[in-house]
């Protein structure tokens, strides 16, 4: 397993990173069998997880802090959590405001079952709340020995701009990393956030290297394409009925071809496409069994040739994402018609 620094913290992580989300009620249910995946991933070599309160309603966090104590591991890996996604009817259980952070850290700490959070991120932005009250509580944390470091994720490229000058301006600690949508099939961070991430030395984590399943080789043309939580809850990004998404399905198949022309999955070709990208740090990996575990690791040892990565963004032009809404945020000023006309 190799491992890469994480922005300018000096903090080596492994480049594949073990993401908690099918940990739970989400994906896996069986917590002695979601700890057994945990601890494949860490006798692989992997030392960075990351999860976030909001999954399976926190019993990811559980899942994880029990499975690191059993195995005693908890001073070898990088944790990772988030805030900022509801966690209940009260409107202020959510968001980046100083009290939300201040009462949701305590909770991760006390799920996850440790002292300390390596790395925790801010899930989305927020734009009621101004980034130096954020930046403020979070730079509060690290001082408290609460947390190490802190990130974003799914932050647009002039939000970490503005956040790293205030954090000069302000004499707060920095943001460290950006945790990003990056795929094959969604690529439009490459057109702003990397080249901004890599400008200010700030490390990229990238979630959705597979694009919610499309890129696994289960969604392929003359199958029945499957029912999910996710294309359930995220009707938008999977409904064929949407011209986006045939022209995913369209990629899809080209790209699996192109696998098989290199003589690797289709899950080894996506994932090595993202870990080549300079900017990126680790790519976040969601497996909920023992064998997706096993299909993703073997990414860690490819590398694509430059003929196979000039066939890629023929397939998908660099900067290009299919389908807008698998960019995981989309401002609320594209929402709301008062905000765009007099």
């Amino acid at each position: 397993m190799e491992y890469r620094v994480l922005g300018r913290t000096g903090l080596k992580v492994s480049k594949i990173c073990l993401g908690g989300m099918m940990f739970g009620a989400w994906g896996n249910s069986d917590h002695e069998d979601s700890a057994k995946v945990i601890g494949q991933a860490l006798d692989a070599g992997v030392n960075f997880v990351d999860t976030s309160d909001n999954y399976s309603a926190g019993e990811s966090e559980e899942i994880i802090g029990k499975a690191l104590a059993g195995m005693g591991v908890r001073d070898r890996v990088v944790l990772a959590t988030k805030c900022h996604m509801p966690m209940g009817e009260d409107p202020n259980s959510r968001g980046n405001s100083r009290r939300w952070i201040f009462q949701e850290v305590e909770n991760s700490l006390r799920r996850l079952g440790t002292d300390w959070i390596d790395l925790y991120q801010i899930h989305r932005p927020d734009l009621v709340t101004d980034i130096d009250e954020t930046l403020g509580a979070l730079t509060d944390l690290v001082r408290a020995g609460k947390i190490r470091y802190f990130g974003t994720s799914t932050f647009p490229a002039h939000l970490l701009v503005e956040a790293h000058w205030t954090s000069q301006v302000r004499a707060r600690e920095r943001f460290v990393c950006e945790q990003a949508p990056y795929s094959v099939l969604v690529r439009g961070v490459e057109a702003d956030v990397l080249p901004v991430c890599e400008k200010y030395g700030t490390g990229v984590i990238t979630w959705s290297p597979l694009a919610g399943g499309w890129l696994s080789g289960t969604y392929r043309k003359g199958r029945e394409l499957p029912f999910t939580i996710r294309s359930f809850v995220l009707p938008e990004r999977y409904d064929m009925a949407l011209v986006e998404n045939q022209r995913k399905l369209e990629a899809v198949e080209a790209l699996a071809n192109l696998a098989e022309q290199t003589g690797i999955t289709l899950i080894e070709l996506s994932l090595a496409f993202v870990l080549q990208h300079p900017a990126v740090t680790s790519v976040i990996i969601g497996p909920r069994t023992s064998d997706h575990l096993e299909s993703q690791l073997s990414a860690a040892s490819v590398k694509l040739e430059a003929g196979v990565l000039d066939e890629i963004d023929h397939i998908v032009p660099p900067g290009v994402t299919l389908n807008p809404h698998d960019a995981g945020w989309r401002h609320p000023a594209l929402e709301d018609q008062a905000r765009r006309r007099r």
